[in-house]
Formats: C-alpha cells, sequence, structure tokens
C-alpha cells in the first residue's frame, strides 16, 4: 500500500484527488494539509467524502508531512510549489506537482508569464504529465509536471495532426470554453452564481491566458518547430467540464480516412482517449467526472480547414485524474487504476 500526502487539500483539485483516491485500491491518503482549515475533518470541510475518510487537515512542516507519506501530491498555487518540491524531492519522496512551477523548459518563459523561479534546476528533471505523449518518460521520473486543463484539451485534440504534418501549424485557431471550477474555490466576483448563470462570455483574450505558452511549447516540440497560436478562452456557466474547438487549415493528401488512421493509430493504447465516429461531437456531460478526453473531427471542404474538437472535465482530466493517472506510471500500477468511473449523466 502506497502511502500518499494532498499539499493544499482544500481547493477543487484537493478535494478531487481525495475522492479518486479514495477508491483506489493500491493508495491510502495518510495526510492532507490545508492552512485555512488545519485540524477540522476533510469530511466536514467537503461532506462527499464523509464515510469514505477519515483524516484530518494538518498544517504541518515538510519534515512532519515526509514521515507520513511516500508520494506527494503537490495541489498548491504557483510559487508555492518551487519553494516546497526541492526539500520532498531530496527526501526521496516522488512528486506530481499541479501548479505550473516545473510545466516549462525555458525559465524566461516561465518568469515572463508567472514570476520569478527560485527552483530552476529541476525544470529539467521534470517531466510534462501527459500521458498519451510522454508515458516512457514518466515511468521514470520522481517529478512530473501535471499540465493545466486548456492545453490538456488541445494538445490531445492536435497531436496526431501535428505529428504527421497533416495541417499548417500557422493557422491554428483555438476557442475553449471552461466550468468556473477551473477559475478555483477563492471568492472571486466574475465566478460568483448571478455573475456566470444565464451567460457566457470570453476571458483573457489576445494573448493574455497562461495556459497559451503551455500551449505553444507542447504543440512546437510536436511539429518540431515554433508554433505560435490564437488561443480565447470563455466562462460556461457550469461546474465543470471544457469543450476546445480547434481550427487548422488542411495540408494536401490528407483526408477524413487518412486523418482518422492517424488518430487511431496515435491512442489506440491510450485508455482515456475516446475518438468519436463521423458527426459523433463531444460534449462537456459525455465526459463529467471522468479521466476520458472524447475527439472528434470534421473537414470542411470549402474552406480547406479541419475542425477538432475535444471534451474533458477539467478537474479531473484536466488536474486530479490525470495527476492520479501519472501516479500510477511512476509507481508501477496499472494506468487506469482507481480511474475507471464512467462518466455520470445526466
Amino acid at each position: 500500500m502506497l502511502n500518499v500526502g494532498i499539499i493544499g487539500g482544500s481547493g477543487y483539485t484537493g478535494v478531487e484527488l481525495a475522492r479518486i483516491l479514495c477508491n483506489h485500491p493500491e493508495v491510502k491518503i495518510t495526510v492532507a494539509t490545508s492552512r485555512q482549515f488545519a485540524g477540522q475533518p476533510l469530511a466536514s470541510v467537503f461532506p462527499n467524502l464523509k464515510g469514505r475518510l477519515d483524516l484530518v487537515y494538518e498544517n504541518s512542516s515538510l519534515e512532519q508531512l515526509c514521515e507520513k507519506a511516500d508520494f506527494f501530491f503537490a495541489a498548491v498555487p504557483h510559487k508555492t510549489a518551487m519553494d516546497i518540491v526541492p526539500d520532498l524531492l531530496s527526501a526521496g519522496k516522488k512528486v506530481v506537482d499541479l501548479s505550473a512551477d516545473f510545466r516549462f523548459q525555458d525559465i524566461s518563459t516561465y518568469e515572463e508569464w508567472y514570476q520569478a523561479h527560485s527552483s530552476p534546476q529541476l525544470l529539467d528533471e521534470a517531466v510534462y504529465g501527459l500521458p498519451e505523449i510522454y508515458r516512457d518518460s514518466i515511468v521514470k521520473s520522481n517529478l512530473v509536471a501535471n499540465p493545466g486543463c486548456y492545453p490538456t484539451s488541445i494538445v490531445l485534440g492536435l497531436a496526431p495532426l501535428l505529428k504527421a504534418g497533416a495541417i499548417d501549424h500557422h493557422t491554428i485557431i483555438a476557442d475553449s470554453k471552461s466550468g468556473t471550477s477551473g477559475a478555483g474555490r477563492t471568492a472571486s466576483v466574475g465566478t460568483l452564481f448571478c455573475e456566470v448563470q444565464d451567460g457566457f462570455k470570453p476571458y483573457k483574450v489576445g494573448r493574455k491566458h497562461r495556459h497559451t505558452p503551455e500551449i505553444e511549447q507542447e504543440l512546437s516540440s510536436l511539429a518540431g518547430e515554433n508554433v505560435v497560436i490564437s488561443f480565447t478562452p470563455h466562462l460556461l456557466p457550469i461546474s465543470r467540464g471544457i469543450l476546445s474547438t480547434v481550427y487548422a487549415t488542411l495540408n494536401p493528401d490528407f483526408n477524413q480516412s487518412i486523418i482518422f488512421e492517424l488518430y487511431k493509430e496515435m491512442y489506440s493504447t491510450h485508455p482515456f482517449v475516446r475518438l468519436l465516429g463521423d458527426e459523433v461531437f463531444p460534449a462537456t456531460q459525455y465526459v463529467r467526472g471522468s479521466n476520458f478526453c472524447d475527439i472528434s473531427f470534421i473537414i470542411d471542404t470549402v474552406t480547406n480547414r479541419i475542425i477538432i474538437m475535444s471534451a474533458i472535465d477539467n478537474i479531473v482530466k484536466g488536474a486530479s485524474g490525470q495527476a492520479v493517472q501519472n501516479m500510477n506510471l511512476m509507481c508501477g500500477y496499472e494506468e487506469t487504476t482507481g480511474l475507471e468511473t464512467v462518466p455520470f449523466f445526466p
């Protein structure tokens, strides 16, 4: 049995980790931290855990935490993670970090979009935690940087096309919509019920969203050259889910059947990507609560554009579920262990 700690267990990703790990047969959650709720049972803060998790939030030192677990999820804000992860690794622990602190290969890019980095020596050691692309490296890693939610939906949708040179990467437009849980649990006027319900709006338009350089980093790696995209996020009046619609100009000699084979070949051994058939389009309600990414595409022959659609649950495949998927690979468990939940509908 693997003893697991959740550092930052009172946000949406933290409680989602607890929910998923409660059903993992190889794992025991032995510690969860929260400064705000220290001394309170997790099940009193999040009643959905009642009867499943008998644990009290702690606000302990790293030394005390390291005595209680061998594997840690860092579900803390940017900057906080980079200050605690080095000590966890030095203590011989394995870590999945759910912040952006170790996602970037280029420190200057991170510092341009976030803040000064206090642990740049770990950037080369960290593996970007998208199992469908980096599975072999994740298996051998002690530090995995869990991807952002928007990047997960967009990169998985485009990966087979970029690897095969099927699209003109200068023409990529990504139009993405997310539920309000993507903004986190901290109170904000912009995500209040009356601000969101019965509405639908874009935000951080024009290269202002911090996921933009992360998306471009991964797309550039797949394409083998620098990729710049137009990315616009939107806020949906739902609690969870991301739907990304991505457009690009199709290169000659690629048609519907060839492209379907590209997707099938890339994802046939990856259990959490589901390819949908012709005229069957992804929807957030069909992946809700699951670790699946549903993908479909259609070719507009008039404009010669391919339209790729992908749907994920932003706090499962877009965060905590993918983190557990990475843990499974890092610790030698079956990749799907604890993640076999069928999406709940409606």
